[in-house]
């Protein structure tokens, strides 16, 4: 393989783990397009919460959100200079609104739906279609770029995780407290590797990332190894 061609890069891995800030940086240094699945099935729990298809604590109305489906569109912004890209729903930007821990609380019930995952999966592959991506996920190795040219299965300790995400939640004025946010994940996880259709799961020839003794760029510079390698042999 030769370093001009632009590979796929399939980034998997549990909830809080960085895989959207490793991806963006990723895409920002190799010039490629960052796409963020995951922001994709919130834009559905959001659109799912305001309109009236969330029963309660992890408890949907599975025909109204599949009916609801033709109704949503979902598209990403230019990537400003940080990488970031808007991500609009039915042309408003809920980039913020989306990351809200009643989204987090319903989205793994959301993306366990088979309707769901279809309708997202076909415009995931089409966003990815020619290559230079870079996108995150759970099921991008084993279901969307089964054939990417590198995958990456990234995780870290569930206490870490929480507390990464537990920062990250107060910086933004959040007050969620650690244990919620620990629980909320562990819920997650369980949901994510457990459901029956395109479980979280790691590729057979995915490279494993355990992120939990890395910051953020020396988990950068490692993966770009990982890539050059790719890319050169």
């Amino acid at each position: 393989m030769h370093s001009e061609q632009h590979i796929t890069i399939a980034i998997d891995g549990f909830s809080s783990c960085g895989k959207s800030t490793l991806a963006k940086a990723l895409a920002r240094k190799l010039h490629y397009t960052f796409i963020d699945s995951g922001a994709m099935y919130r834009c559905v729990a959001l659109y799912a919460i305001r309109n009236g298809c969330v029963l309660g604590a992890h408890k949907i109305n599975l025909s109204c959100i599949v009916d609801s489906l033709p109704r949503i569109t979902i598209q990403f912004g230019d990537a400003d200079q940080n990488g970031n890209r808007a991500v609009l729903l039915n042309g408003e930007d809920v980039s913020d609104a989306i990351r809200q821990l009643e989204v987090a609380n319903i989205v793994s019930e959301v993306a366990a739906i088979r309707e769901v995952r279809e309708f997202l999966v076909k415009q995931q592959q089409e966003l990815g279609r020619n290559g230079g991506v870079v996108m995150d996920g759970r099921d991008i190795g084993t279901v969307v770029f089964p054939k990417a040219e590198l995958k990456l299965f990234i995780t870290a300790k569930p206490e870490i995780r929480a507390k990464r995400r537990f920062l990250e939640l107060q910086a933004k004025g959040e007050t969620n407290s650690l244990e919620e946010i620990l629980e909320n994940l562990k819920h997650r996880d369980r949901i994510d590797s457990t459901r029956a259709i395109s479980p979280l799961t790691q590729a057979e020839d995915a490279v494993v990332v355990d992120n939990s003794d890395m910051d953020e760029q020396e988990q950068l510079a490692y993966v770009l190894g990982i890539v050059k390698n790719k890319t050169t042999s």
